[in-house]
C-alpha cells in the first residue's frame, strides 16, 4: 500500500474529526438554552421554593464552567480540551467529570451490544447464505419469513414484548438494571456475574432477533446475485464441490459488504442502544446519552458524540487500509 494514500487517509480522518467537533460544539449553543439555568430551576420546582439569589448562582456556575468567556475563546479551549480527551465536568451531575460518566458506563454497553453485534452478524450472515443457496436444506425456505416479521420490529418493541412474557408471565428473568439492586459489585464473585449476565438476556435477546434479519436478508441478496456469475460456472464446470464453491467462490466474493456494514455497526458501540437502554434501565452509555439530552447537559453531550464520530472515522479508516487483505481485487496503486 502506497504511504501516500495512508496519509492522505489518515488527513481526510483529522479533517473529518475536526469539522465534527466544530458541529458539535457550536449546535447544542444554538438552541439558545442555558443548561445552569434550566437545571438550577429545576431543582427548585423539586423543592418548591425559588432562591432569591438564582441569578448570582447562575453567573457563579457559568464562570465555574467557563460559559461567561466569549463564544470564541469557549471554542479555543474546547479544542484544546478535546485534544487532551478532558471534556469538562457534567453540568447536571458536578463535581463527576464527563471522562469519569463515560469510562463507567462504557464497559456495560461495550459488553452488551459489542457481544450482541458480533453475534448476529454471524447468524445472520450464515443463515443468509444458506437461504440464497439452491442447494441448501429445504426447511430453511421457512425460516424468512419470522425473521423478515422480527427485522421489522423495532428493538424496544420488542424488547417490551419480551418482558411481558418472561419477566412478567413467567417470572423467568429480571427486567431491569445491569444487576440486581441493593448488589455489591465484586468482580472476583462468580454469583455476581451470573446476576449480571441474567440482567443482560433481554435487552441482548431483543437486540438479536430484530438484527439477524437485517443480516441475513443483506447476505441472502448477495449470494442470490452471484450465482449466475462466470466465476461460479467456471468452478461448476470443473467438477468442484458443492461445498467448495460455496464456501471459496460465494461466500469469499459476498462477504466485503457485510464486513463494511459490521464495521460501521462496530463503531457506532460506544453510541449504545439508547431506547432499549432506557426500557431496560441498563447502564450503559445510551441510558447517560439520554440523560444527557433530557437535562441539556452541554459537556455530556459533546464528550459522548465526540467519542461516536472518534470511533466511527477510526472503523471507517482501519476498514479502508485492510480492504485490500479481504480481496485481491482491490488495489491503491496508481493508475
Amino acid at each position: 500500500m502506497r504511504a501516500d494514500y495512508v496519509l492522505k487517509r489518515v488527513g481526510f480522518f483529522l479533517l473529518i474529526t475536526w469539522l465534527a467537533a466544530t458541529l458539535n460544539f457550536f449546535i447544542p449553543r444554538l438552541s439558545g438554552q442555558n443548561p445552569i439555568r434550566e437545571r438550577l430551576l429545576e431543582q427548585a420546582l423539586v423543592g418548591g421554593y425559588v432562591h432569591a439569589g438564582m441569578n448570582d448562582m447562575v453567573a457563579e456556575y457559568e464562570a465555574k464552567f467557563g460559559l461567561d468567556q466569549p463564544l470564541w475563546v469557549q471554542y479555543i479551549r474546547y479544542l484544546g480540551d478535546v485534544s487532551r480527551l478532558d471534556f469538562n465536568y457534567s453540568i447536571a451531575n458536578y463535581p463527576r467529570t464527563v471522562s469519569e460518566m463515560m469510562i463507567e458506563a462504557l464497559p456495560w454497553t461495550i459488553g452488551l451490544l459489542g457481544m450482541t453485534t458480533l453475534l448476529s452478524f454471524v447468524l445472520g450472515t450464515l443463515l443468509g447464505a444458506f437461504m440464497g443457496w439452491p442447494r441448501s436444506p429445504a426447511f430453511l425456505k421457512y425460516v424468512l419469513p419470522p425473521l423478515l416479521a422480527l427485522h421489522a420490529i423495532p428493538y424496544y418493541l420488542l424488547g417490551l414484548v419480551l418482558m411481558y412474557f418472561l419477566t412478567f408471565r413467567f417470572q423467568l428473568l429480571p427486567n431491569i438494571g445491569g444487576y440486581t439492586a441493593g448488589t455489591f459489585p465484586d468482580v472476583y464473585s462468580l454469583s455476581f456475574w451470573l446476576d449480571v449476565a441474567s440482567h443482560a438476556v433481554l435487552p441482548a435477546l431483543s437486540i438479536i432477533l430484530a438484527a439477524v434479519g437485517g443480516w441475513a436478508l443483506a447476505m441472502r441478496a448477495m449470494v442470490v446475485t452471484v450465482q449466475g456469475e462466470d466465476y461460479i460456472n467456471f468452478a461448476d464446470a470443473k467438477g468442484l464441490s458443492g461445498r467448495t464453491i460455496f464456501l471459496k467462490y460465494a461466500i469469499r466474493n459476498t462477504l466485503l459488504p457485510q464486513v463494511t456494514s459490521l464495521a460501521l455497526a462496530l463503531g457506532q458501540v460506544v453510541s449504545g442502544a439508547v431506547l432499549v437502554e432506557v426500557v431496560f434501565g441498563y447502564p450503559g452509555i445510551g441510558t447517560v446519552l439520554f440523560t444527557a439530552i433530557r437535562q441539556s447537559d452541554w459537556f455530556l453531550l459533546q464528550g459522548m458524540i465526540f467519542a461516536l464520530i472518534v470511533t466511527l472515522g477510526l472503523a471507517t479508516l482501519i476498514l479502508d487500509l485492510v480492504y485490500p487483505l479481504l480481496d485481491p481485487r482491490i488495489t491503491y496503486r496508481r493508475a
